[in-house]
């Protein structure tokens, strides 16, 4: 198969990342990368752009980690409870799910992270602390603590005396025509 060399402008996953030479086949390069400015053909003038395409991705790159090292205290900080219903055995009716967690992050936290990021072998369903991990760079892992407790916390039961000289009175059962 014909292939050719470029060099991409931007992030392209599963081809690689920004400044990177790259060999792909010459009519995915002709009919996609080069008319969108994804790519630009390998030539002396280009590769002297790419020392300023370089610097660019080491600059960007650099702001997503120090972003993920912040996020990653904020998330580290933070103390958060979810409340989930359970039955008279202590079992759960419903579960602390990742898409839960990653909603919780963005009200709290104001940090937007994907579900996909948040390391959950299994839904949460059990009452107690819990620890997750969670992804948010190559180089940066959050830990997060947050408590699970029940919805219906257990009351003591009371039972109804009734005050002497009072009367109960049990219904009568109803009769059939």
């Amino acid at each position: 198969m014909p292939s050719t060399q470029i060099i991409l402008t931007e992030n392209i996953p599963g081809l690689g990342a920004e400044a990177d030479v790259v060999k792909v086949r010459r009519g995915f390069a002709r009919n996609f990368l080069l008319p969108q400015g994804k790519a630009y053909e390998v030539t002396k003038s280009t590769m002297r752009k790419l020392d300023m395409l370089k610097a660019k991705r080491a600059e960007r790159e650099a702001k997503e980690l120090n972003e993920a090292e912040e996020i990653a205290r904020r998330i580290g900080k933070s103390k958060m409870i979810f409340t989930l219903e359970t039955g008279e055995s202590g079992k759960a009716f419903g579960s602390v799910t990742a898409n839960d967690i990653a909603m919780r992050l963005k009200n709290e936290v104001g940090a937007d992270i994907e579900r996909h990021r948040i390391v959950l072998e299994h839904p949460i369903k059990s009452t107690g602390e819990h620890e997750i991990s969670i992804k948010l760079h190559s180089d940066v892992t959050a830990t997060m603590k947050f408590t699970v407790k029940s919805a219906s916390e257990p009351k003591p039961e009371a039972e109804e005396i009734p005050e002497p000289g009072t009367r109960t009175r049990t219904p009568r059962p109803r009769e059939r025509k």
